[in-house]
């Protein structure tokens, strides 16, 4: 007997006696711990058996598991499209049944986020999902998106295409080659806009004397002195600093804090990363109090949330005056950036002060050629600079 390697939470894929069966998790109990599929033990039937695991999975996790598991069967016959018809799979039935695929190979934000979120979104939106309309749902992306994005759907319309042709679901990608007859307008890395120094001190002394927002400063100042990514400083936890062997404080990025997920989870790149602090940023980490496991956690002890933070703290909107939108308004800061533009400040100002490409993208967690691309590169210092 074949199996595929099971763990708790998993749905694993059995052959039993020639005839292919699911292995339920434990916590379903005795009654639910197979499920047998009726299909018999054919790499054709591996493929439509991988699907309906993947679906089972992703209900218990939703908590949307059907009453009987017998919903979950597949049909007993299973035919080969050949060819484009009314009675073909539809785009929007072979985009979920890649996005079950995709799921265990990106990361859940990512998963939520784009391909059950904005994706899906535009899929939901098209005037037609017959595979034999791709040219007119090619248009229709894009007369209602941007080039940029619709670009974007395209390749991942193709994608789903290319997976679906290679597992016998149609024997055409009408898809193919489409996303790049779209011209977009190259990225400038002009529209790289750090804020100056004396932006950034305004902003700083904004923020210590708001009645409201003065709770947000260290997390702000942090912003700058690390040029870390929003979500790295909110799911900072004090168990990621510590010395190093010059008796210096250290600070590991390792983790980032998903609004989507409402969790943790690995940095953008999926690294680790050491960060050496200078003497600012060592003072103000030393000047915080202990209050919870997270180096900032919100004025009320919870997570801060960066949504909220972004749109009605940092920018204000409705009846929140946002601290760096009230200092446009009053002329001391020249434009309104987002607290991702803290990130390319520092950026830049390493740079600026001698640091190499390759030592910033160590620090900032970015590859040496995305400095390159989008910043200046001057020559070698060795201890990150006073800014």
């Amino acid at each position: 007997m074949k199996t595929n390697r099971n763990t708790n939470g998993t749905v694993g894929i059995e052959s039993f006696k020639n005839r292919l069966r699911l292995r339920l998790p434990r916590n379903l109990g005795e009654p639910r711990r197979y499920l047998s599929l009726r299909l018999s033990d054919t790499p054709e039937n591996h493929k439509a058996a991988q699907l309906v695991a993947w679906q089972i999975e992703e209900d218990i996790n939703n908590g949307t598991l059907r009453d009987s598991l017998d919903q979950y069967l597949p049909s007993p016959k299973l035919t080969v499209v050949t060819n484009f018809t009314r009675t073909s799979k539809g785009l929007g039935e072979l985009w979920d049944s890649y996005c079950l695929y995709k799921k265990s190979q990106i990361a859940a934000s990512t998963y939520i986020k784009d391909f059950r979120g904005r994706y899906l979104n535009h899929i939901n939106k098209l005037p037609t999902r017959e595979l034999r309309d791709s040219v007119a749902i090619r248009d229709y992306l894009v007369s209602n998106l941007s080039p940029h994005a619709a670009q974007r759907m395209l390749t991942q319309l193709n994608a789903c295409l290319e997976w679906a042709v290679s597992s016998g679901l149609v024997t055409h990608n009408p898809f193919s080659k489409m996303a790049r007859d779209i011209k977009v307008v190259k990225y400038d890395s002009n529209n790289i806009n750090p804020f100056t120094t004396e932006e950034k001190q305004e902003i700083l002394k904004a923020f210590g004397e708001h009645q409201n927002y003065s709770h947000y400063l260290p997390f702000v100042e942090f912003l700058f002195l690390t040029g870390c990514r929003l979500g790295e400083a909110i799911g900072l936890k004090w168990e990621h600093i510590s010395s190093s062997s010059n008796g210096k404080l250290m600070i590991t990025f390792q983790e980032s804090y998903s609004t989507v997920l409402k969790a943790n989870k690995n940095t953008k790149t999926g690294g680790i990363r050491k960060f050496p602090c200078n003497l600012k940023l060592s003072s103000l980490l030393s000047s915080l109090e202990r209050t919870s496991e997270l180096v900032f956690p919100s004025p009320t002890g919870l997570v801060i949330n960066g949504h909220n933070f972004t749109n009605r703290v940092w920018k204000g909107t409705g009846k929140y005056k946002g601290i760096v939108g009230e200092l446009v308004a009053q002329g001391k800061v020249s434009s309104y950036r987002c607290p991702y533009n803290t990130r390319h400040t520092f950026i830049s100002a390493m740079l600026e002060n001698g640091l190499t490409t390759s030592q910033v993208a160590k620090l900032v967690g970015n590859s040496p050629e995305v400095i390159l691309k989008h910043y200046a590169s001057p020559h070698l210092s060795l201890d990150i600079p006073e800014y």
